[in-house]
């Protein structure tokens, strides 16, 4: 992370009477360790950050849940715990709101996120799925198992992709589309870059200028790019269906198809993606 901080200045808030709650197990994040115990241990398993507080009953709760998970597992993932009491500009970073929340880190990149205390019935849902889309793409997956062999050609997409020449990583990955068209990879990157390229490209005031004409369909579409980039998923989403809901024919139509066109770039099971298109249906219907 970053810009470093002299954290002696932070003093941990004391807890309430009666709220001495003990923390969960997992490697304790602060912004010191966050990019060894994080960012570089998540190209060896996923990482699930949990944003926690002890006055929080259902933060202590989900840590339990999520503790007895990652013991089970036997270290296919790790647990990290960050107390945004003791660390908020952590838990500001990573533009958490609420807490409970947990952020999924992997392969360094925020995979998704999700808020309040789910059932571990749940919890154990949404950490297959996790397990399952980074299978056999991160170093600890898969320990034992044959190394996977890597088309020449797909290496080197990830490659122009990993060095961040966007141009030469579409180029690439267009030409294995051509060759395999339901090569999925290769259509998630291409969805992937086309968005990244449209989205650096975009004006650093454009949320505020959207903001300033919110019926403007452009200046819309610019803002969304510019919330995703910044990690604010959520908002991008309500801002494009409250355009919905005030538009109608060919123009309702372009917003919708913008939309679905956001909700792609991610994990259809991300809360936040489910979330987004029962807000859609309930914009349309």
């Amino acid at each position: 992370m970053a810009g470093a901080v002299d954290l002696s200045a932070l003093k941990q808030r004391s807890a309430p009477a009666g709220e001495g709650a003990a923390p969960p197990s997992g490697v304790e994040i602060t912004e010191a360790n966050f990019e060894a115990e994080v960012l570089a241990r998540s190209n060896e398993a996923p990482v699930f950050v949990l944003l926690w507080s002890p006055r929080s009953e259902a933060s202590v709760r989900l840590g339990q849940d999520l503790s007895a998970l990652a013991d089970a597992d036997g270290g296919k993932w790790s647990l990290a715990t960050v107390n945004v009491d003791a660390v908020p500009q952590v838990a500001q970073a990573l533009r958490v709101q609420a807490i409970p929340t947990v952020v999924v880190v992997a392969g360094g990149t925020l995979l998704t996120k999700f808020e309040g205390a789910p059932p571990p019935e749940q919890l154990r849902g949404v950490i297959d799925q996790v397990l399952n889309a980074t299978a056999g793409k991160l170093a600890g997956n898969g320990e034992g198992e044959e190394p996977e062999q890597v088309d020449p050609q797909l290496a080197q997409a990830r490659a122009h992709l990993d060095a961040g020449d966007f141009d030469a990583a579409l180029k690439a990955y267009q030409a294995l589309l051509t060759a395999n068209p339901n090569h999925e990879e290769a259509k998630g990157a291409v969805r992937q870059i086309g968005f990244l390229q449209r989205a650096t490209s975009r004006a650093p005031g454009a949320v505020v200028a959207a903001d300033a004409k919110p019926d403007d369909i452009e200046l819309a579409f610019a803002a969304a790019d510019v919330e995703i980039l910044q990690q604010d998923v959520a908002s991008a989403f309500n801002r494009l269906i409250a355009l919905i809901k005030r538009t109608a024919g060919d123009d309702r139509t372009k917003v919708r198809t913008r939309l679905i066109e956001l909700f792609e770039l991610f994990d259809p099971a991300d809360p936040e993606v489910i979330a987004g298109r029962r807000n859609l249906a309930n914009a349309l219907y």
